[in-house]
């Protein structure tokens, strides 16, 4: 079970493989796929998706059926090479591996040994098992491979007397992070008996101890990291890098790499109103650590040691990164929260986000680096909780970098908020990785052709490149394309998630505009943002739509940029009928209505695209 494919293939990267099985950075034929698996559909609503008669939809559940899908989550890496024109992947290869929630995981850096991740399982707060909900990825300029750890939270259960058991400050960062006691866990995992391994989902106070070395309280203190894997080496320890915060994780993009200087990484805390970091190591770049002799322990040199900072959007079109330090004064005295040391900054990254005022975005997910430019791309999917006029602490109001705030309609059904999103881009200062000034503007909004030219259509989309909900981001560094893709609910009685070229401009390329929003009780809000210069169809095109109810994610090339691996999430994961078990039911039964694999049960997938000409993708 363990060894078998993961489900809701998402983020991924491509390893290239000598002719001798060595790493490479150059080999085309071969290489590994290393690969996140998300989630799985939620059993309660369409469980033949992952069980064949139906998951049971009560609790408890069974560990037969807890145990499949503990095992679905986590990382992949399967060998893959071209072989007569065509890509096939080697079953027995002695590099195809599985990363699940029992896999064992150093903590590493700065919350290693931290009062904060001490559990049974690891009572000097070293360790945990596995890795959780792991959506967007990258690569280091060492060759390895990294992992976000996304929507981890909503795994975990807490009592509903917890509040008063804890008794701390503890409730303060869960409830921060979307645990409120009483919660619900996602899948029920918690029940499937008295082990260890299914206890550990109740991070409920249930022990006497003072640390929480006899009970799982700590337990979710453990997720929400960038994890580091060498995709080659099976021997090396897999790390979870704390000094890169800990929240919704998605991507983690390294600007330009310039030897003598540090090196940054560039990522987004996917969640409505959440924010975007930049890392920035201590440790200088040196050219001979780009083919390591180890590379975990380059690892623990560049991403074990640095500064994290927190993004700051101005109205005028500037930015500037705050540290998160224990010793920056906004931090030490914040009300909200009393932060112990740098350890429990970064475990609170939010908390301390909050404490300097950072810019709340709408869903920074996926980032990425323009190969040329080093410009810095995040895209911000959507945000159901911007409002005109805020009502309660869950929404927010427009501003320069987050400027729409509209309604949709899909059908019948009306959506608020910014529903199609849009995807910002940053110019670091004169220092570059250091740099803690930026510019900034939105290289592309989110919109149907038709949706009002002056108050939501703002890049003047036309029907052959329209878009929704921009969420896989990456630049091809043989094509310098700009791939983007769509994880939508608002526009897919249009169109399915599709994937886009782009070919980018710069900051500044276009112009300044101001947004005007009428208020309740008389007035306006006026809001100035900043767009780029508007798309043409040789700028942005649409380059493949997915099957109905997927994702499209995972964005993988090859060094030559001839061969594109792509993954396709939960086709067909909206239901016709509640008929369970019956494969009529899916509104998609891909692949294998394309041809590809027995039954009709949806699965996800990976493609990958080649030319007929054998030319790079996208030229």
């Amino acid at each position: 079970m363990e060894n078998r494919a993961g489900d809701h293939h998402d983020g991924m990267e491509f390893f290239p493989l000598s002719s001798t099985g060595s790493a490479s950075t150059t080999a085309n034929d071969r290489g590994l796929l290393a690969m996140n698996h998300e989630a799985t559909t939620d059993e309660k609503l369409s469980s033949f998706f992952v069980h064949a008669n139906g998951g049971t939809m009560s609790l408890p559940r069974p560990a037969a059926e807890v145990d499949k899908e503990m095992a679905l989550h986590g990382l992949s890496v399967v060998e893959v090479r071209r072989n007569g024109g065509k890509w096939e992947y080697l079953k027995d290869s002695g590099f195809n591996r599985r990363v699940h929630q029992q896999t064992d995981v150093e903590l590493s850096g700065p919350v290693r040994g931290n009062a904060l991740v001490i559990t049974r399982y690891s009572t000097g707060g070293t360790r945990i098992r596995g890795t959780l909900n792991n959506c967007g990825t990258g690569k280091t300029p060492w060759n390895t491979y990294l992992s976000g750890e996304e929507n981890w939270a909503g795994y975990f259960t807490r009592a509903a007397t917890d509040d008063a058991a804890r008794g701390d400050k503890s409730v303060v960062s869960l409830k921060r992070y979307g645990r409120d006691q009483g919660a619900s866990s996602r899948h029920g995992w918690e029940t499937g008996g008295r082990d260890d391994k299914y206890q550990r989902w109740n991070i409920s106070k249930t022990g006497a101890s003072n640390d929480g070395s006899d009970d799982y309280r700590n337990e979710m203190n453990g997720m929400g990291y960038i994890v580091e894997m060498d995709a080659y080496d099976k021997t090396r320890p897999i790390k979870k890098r704390t000094a890169l915060g800990r929240y919704a994780h998605e991507s983690a993009a390294f600007g330009k790499v310039v030897v003598g200087q540090p090196l940054a990484v560039y990522m987004g805390d996917d969640s409505r109103n959440e924010y975007i970091f930049k890392y920035v190591s201590n440790a200088v770049w040196s050219a001979a650590d780009a083919a390591p002799a180890d590379r975990i322990a380059t690892g623990d040199k560049y991403l074990d040691s640095g500064r994290l900072y927190v993004a700051k959007f101005a109205a005028d079109g500037t930015g500037q990164w705050i540290e998160l330090s224990i010793a920056n004064p906004l931090i030490a005295a914040y009300a909200g929260y009393k932060f112990a040391d740098q350890a429990d900054v970064l475990v609170n990254a939010r908390l301390a986000g909050d404490a300097v005022g950072a810019t709340r975005m709408d869903r920074p997910e996926w980032c990425s680096v323009h190969p040329t430019t080093g410009e810095v791309y995040f895209s911000l999917t959507n945000n159901s909780n911007r409002r005109a006029e805020p009502s309660g602490s869950s929404q927010a109001a427009p501003d320069a970098a987050n400027p729409r705030a509209y309604t949709d309609m899909k059908g019948t059904s009306t959506q608020q908020g910014n529903v199609n999103g849009h995807i910002i881009r940053v110019r670091e200062g004169t220092a570059g990785a250091a740099a803690t000034g930026f510019t900034w503007d939105v290289y592309l909004f989110g919109a149907e052709a038709g949706a009002a030219a002056a108050s939501v259509n703002l890049s003047g989309l036309t029907a052959d490149q329209d878009f929704s909900s921009p969420d896989g981001l990456a630049f091809s560094t043989a094509t310098g394309i700009c791939w983007i893709q769509t994880d939508d609910g608002a526009y897919t009685d249009v169109t399915n998630c599709m994937m886009l070229a782009g070919v980018p401009g710069q900051v500044g390329d276009g112009r300044k505009l101001t947004l005007n929003y009428p208020r309740a009780n008389g007035g306006t809000l006026s809001v100035d943002t900043y767009v780029g210069k508007a798309a043409t169809p040789d700028t942005l095109k649409r380059f493949l739509v997915g099957p109905v109810g997927s994702e499209i994610t995972g964005i993988a090339e090859t060094p030559d940029g001839k061969a594109l691996f792509v993954n396709i999430q939960h086709p067909g994961e909206n239901t016709a009928s509640s008929n369970v078990g019956d494969p009529a039911r899916y509104t998609s039964q891909w692949p294998s209505n394309a041809g590809y694999g027995a039954g009709k049960r949806p699965r996800s997938a990976t493609i990958v695209i080649t030319k007929n000409d054998g030319g790079r993708i996208g030229t």
